[in-house]
């Protein structure tokens, strides 16, 4: 069964998912998609997923990236990525996603790019 551990924190008015593990079909693409929308429905517009600790995301785990951002530009906010590994930035450069998503490597240049 696929883990996938969400920490989250603030930073300033932009709320940070940390994401530890795999995202794919079942409980971590589950998981995913109900925190991201409690936060939209708790009024959350600046959300940054940081997956420096994703280790793997199946075309489940894509489609619920996809789904997440649509949700929350939907409600006139902002998803966008941190710290991709080089085989997620693989997946989402095969998927032509990469020009979708708004994608930093660097935490400090990912919050001031919501301003």
């Amino acid at each position: 069964m696929a883990q996938l551990d969400i920490k989250q924190r603030q930073a300033g008015d932009v709320t940070i998912l940390d994401l530890d593990g795999e995202v794919r079909i079942g409980d971590s693409s589950t998981a995913l998609r109900s925190a991201i929308r409690n936060l939209v429905a708790g009024g959350n517009q600046k959300l940054l997923l940081n997956l420096k600790g994703v280790r793997y995301i199946d075309s489940s785990g894509i489609g619920e990236l996809i789904a997440n951002y649509t949700t929350v530009g939907r409600g006139g906010g902002q998803l966008k990525l941190l710290n991709l590994t080089e085989k997620v930035q693989d997946l989402l450069v095969i998927t032509k996603l990469l020009t979708v998503f708004d994608v930093y490597d660097n935490e400090a240049d990912a919050l001031s790019s919501f301003k």
